[in-house]
């Protein structure tokens, strides 16, 4: 036996090997390509699928869009929100009206006091000014009727005094 006839069976073993090896690789190739198919399609259906699910979502998102905004625009025509919103608008109107009243009385009772302060006689003495819707009250003492009536007379110069309530009470002078 020869070398070469020693060597055949080998060979002849090894060729059937790197054969069936090739065939394997081929039989896994194909495996391979049909499961990365199988994925390919996995994923693309999956893909589909969150798709579909955004423009649902999307659409049901719009739909409770609109719900809001109409049941919004609902709630603000419906009688009752009306009523409160006019009744806001009318106390704030009042509250406004009270105080440029406040602010009108204090501005009256300050002018007539400063007035009343001017005067030589009735300067010195202490006489309270209060002032209610233009409506002056004077209170305190003069030293004569004639002083008090002074008195009046000037509260009744003032811009805005309507009406003039004289309390004030005449004491003699010592």
């Amino acid at each position: 036996m020869s070398v070469n006839d020693a060597l055949l069976p080998r060979l002849l073993r090894l060729h059937c090997a790197f054969l069936l090896a090739g065939a394997v690789l081929v039989s896994l190739s194909a495996c391979s390509d049909r499961q990365a198919a199988e994925s390919r399609a996995n994923v693309d259906a999956a893909v589909e699928k969150s798709k579909d699910a955004t423009v649902s979502a999307a659409h049901k998102a719009a739909d409770l869009a609109d719900k809001a905004r109409d049941n919004t625009v609902n709630y603000f025509k419906s009688p009752g929100v009306k009523e409160d919103v006019n009744s806001a608008k009318e106390a704030l109107r009042n509250a406004g009206s009270a105080l440029s009243s406040s602010a009108n009385d204090t501005a009256i009772t300050a002018s007539v006091s400063a007035a009343i302060a001017r005067d030589p006689e009735l300067g010195p003495r202490q006489i309270d000014v209060a002032s209610s819707a233009g409506t002056v009250r004077l209170s305190g003492s003069a030293p004569s009727t004639e002083a008090r009536t002074r008195a009046e007379q000037i509260a009744r110069t003032v811009n805005g005094v309507d009406k003039v309530d004289n309390q004030i009470t005449v004491t003699a002078v010592n």
